[in-house]
């Protein structure tokens, strides 16, 4: 009832057959409608606010032309799946995006039907929709599949062999180019628009195609006729349209449209749902479209937390919280930069986010922002390497799984002095299991010649960054996301010991063995460990690879060791902790792990997630007493 209240014709929709009996009228008052109601709730929640206020019209007018779910509809990377759930029966939980137990920020196949593909990371809609109409074709089935993709999707690789493969197949396939930020041609405007969708308008579609078939019929010229009526046509549109890149991948090309007229997207997803083949629909949007802070700065909004929507402003906090770990990065990078002008930053399409503008303002000759191509970003810092740059490669470390093979052989085979700094390591809280960083810890301690350490506060992220650039060999740098410690900044770099562990507090009982993020919470737990009347030491890991083997006598000294890792346990420091007691033939010390359990973790507060996961300081204190006691009892 408020909704309806509040929102009257937003109010109305249960689902995609209702928007279908909206006049032009009302579907453009829907489209104010929709906007307000993102801002107002992303408002409170946080989330993707510019991307999907941009792509509010063409998600209307793809459920009003097309039949989903029957018709598959997929969100490239998701971030623009806002108005997409709001019109697909989740207008009643919208208010619970990103929350714990709410409605996921992407599209997940396993909380609607009409969410085709699970998505998250950028590039994927082209080659799940071509695997998803070519399986529709073996079965018989005519329905439509569409991939809506932003334009910086478009630069990773992925896309491109996508594109590729749908092209040379000649599958039946739309993909919608959501361009709200590139430029692919200059020859924009209401002619080409024009042009583009009239030619693809079904009786013109219908007599070009009888007239193929006409002169196909007629011996000896009929051919050569067709075509010379073939290259015509290609150029006719590729020269009047910023077509010619889809053109040479096979695709009917058609656009650009204006993706905020409704009547024309819906004109032109009309003429398109019926042609055959591979066809490319160039839309262009406003990122941050209809909220003024959004449209003037949709770099910003891209993803946000909380703000007042009268202003923009972020919500007010009660207190200053300590820099963010991305904010000390970015500092020290640019003081490192000064120092060093060999230093060299990169980033597949995060400035911002990892921290890195700072330092394409001040040496933007040393900065590269490859866009969302991360397996080129490691191969383009190990040619720089061979040249004597010190590149630093600043990616998410969930998006560094995408560059694993690079990793291997373009940087860890050859020994390259890359260093990576691997942001989000560890829970990351409300975008969920597509972004958590659980793996790193685990994918990248096998590689031979790595180098792996993470911080236990922002200080020591600065002197491992120091410390990694004296290295001759590929290192790997681990940090959270969020506040660090709050604790104070040396004025001076040290460089620290690589290998080598730091003891802060010896134990009887049991010992505490951390890594990064839990340091904090393993010596918070063993002050209350020791009010228990359990004597537990700590040990701030520092290092993964190389494992610091003066581990070991402490460890026996205990007998017990708890090891506290924010990535998953199998294969993470925990393992390594048991390789070495192994190796070393060690036989007098019991091992507890404790890290993120074998499956992918729900979204939501990162402090929530990680006590339901144990994590935090009482988790670590119930695992470390309830060890002590199970060999009490034997």
């Amino acid at each position: 009832m408020e909704d309806e209240k509040a929102y009257p014709l937003l109010g109305r929709i249960d689902g995609p057959a209702d928007l279908k009996k909206l006049s032009m009228e009302e579907m453009e008052l829907l489209a104010v409608e929709l906007r307000r109601k993102i801002v107002e709730t992303v408002s409170k929640t946080g989330g993707h606010l510019a991307p999907n206020l941009g792509s509010v019209e063409l998600t209307m007018a793809l459920h009003y032309v097309f039949n989903a779910p029957d018709d598959k509809i997929i969100w490239d990377v998701g971030h623009q799946a806002y108005t997409h759930k709001l019109l697909t029966s989740r207008r009643d939980r919208f208010h619970t995006i990103r929350t714990h137990g709410g409605i996921s920020g992407f599209p997940k196949t396993e909380e609607s039907p009409f969410d085709t593909f699970n998505t998250g990371h950028s590039s994927t809609s082209i080659s799940a929709g071509l695997g998803i109409t070519t399986a529709k074709g073996l079965k018989g089935e005519k329905s439509r599949v569409i991939c809506v993709i932003g334009d910086g999707s478009l630069t990773a690789g992925l896309a491109f062999e996508g594109l590729n493969q749908a092209g040379h197949t000649e599958k039946d396939l739309i993909v919608v180019l959501n361009d709200n930020a590139m430029s692919i041609a200059p020859n924009v405007g209401a002619f080409s628009s024009f042009v583009s969708r009239k030619m693809t308008g079904r009786r013109f579609v219908y007599f070009r195609k009888e007239l193929h078939n006409f002169l196909a019929s007629i011996p000896g010229v009929g051919e050569n006729i067709l075509n010379l009526v073939r290259r015509s046509e290609d150029s006719f549109i590729t020269f009047f349209t910023p077509g010619m890149l889809f053109e040479a991948f096979k695709f009917k090309y058609v656009g650009p449209i204006n993706g905020h007229r409704l009547d024309q997207l819906i004109e032109t997803f009309n003429n398109t749902s019926h042609l055959e083949g591979p066809v490319l629909v160039h839309v262009m949007t406003t990122k941050g479209k209809g909220y003024g802070p959004a449209e003037k700065d949709p770099a910003h909004y891209h993803g946000v937390g909380s703000f007042e929507v009268s202003t923009g402003s972020p919500a007010k906090k009660a207190k200053k919280a300590p820099p963010s770990y991305t904010d000390v990065f970015g500092e020290t990078m640019v003081d490192l930069g000064k120092r060093d002008k060999r230093l060299f930053a990169i980033t597949a399409a995060m400035p911002e986010g990892t921290g890195l503008n700072a330092f394409e303002d001040a040496y933007p000759e040393r900065f590269v922002d490859v866009g969302i191509a991360e397996q080129h970003a490691v191969t383009f810092a190990a040619g720089l390497a061979t040249e004597g740059y010190r590149p630093v490669v600043a990616i998410y470390s969930t998006f560094l799984q995408r560059a694993y093979d690079q990793i291997i052989h373009d940087v860890c085979l050859s020994n390259l002095p890359v260093v990576f700094c691997i942001d989000r390591g560890g829970l990351v809280g409300e975008d969920g299991p597509t972004h958590h960083g659980q793996f790193d810890v685990t994918f990248l301690r096998s590689l031979p010649n790595m180098t792996f350490m993470s911080p236990k506060d922002e200080n020591e992220l600065r002197h491992m960054l120091y410390t990694a650039l004296k290295q001759p060999g590929p290192v790997a740098i681990r940090y959270p996301r969020g506040n660090g410690q709050g604790v104070p900044i040396d004025k001076t770099y040290k460089e620290i010991p690589i290998g080598k562990a730091e003891f802060l507090r010896p134990g009887k009982d049991i010992l505490i063995i951390a890594l990064g993020s839990m340091v904090a919470p393993a010596m918070e737990a063993a002050l209350r460990l020791e009010d228990e009347g359990i004597s537990a030491g700590v040990v701030n890991c520092r290092f993964v690879k190389p494992l610091d083997r003066g581990i070991l006598e402490p460890s026996r000294e205990a007998g017990r060791v708890l090891v506290v890792e924010e990535n998953i346990a199998q294969g993470g420091l925990g393992g390594a902790v048991l390789e070495l007691l192994s190796e070393m033939q060690v036989q007098d010390v019991q091992v507890k792990r404790l890290g993120l359990p074998d499956r992918f973790i729900e979204h939501g507060p990162g402090d929530l997630l990680r006590e339901l996961c144990g994590l935090d300081a009482p988790g670590i204190v119930k695992e470390a007493r309830d060890f002590c006691r199970r060999n009490e009892e034997r």
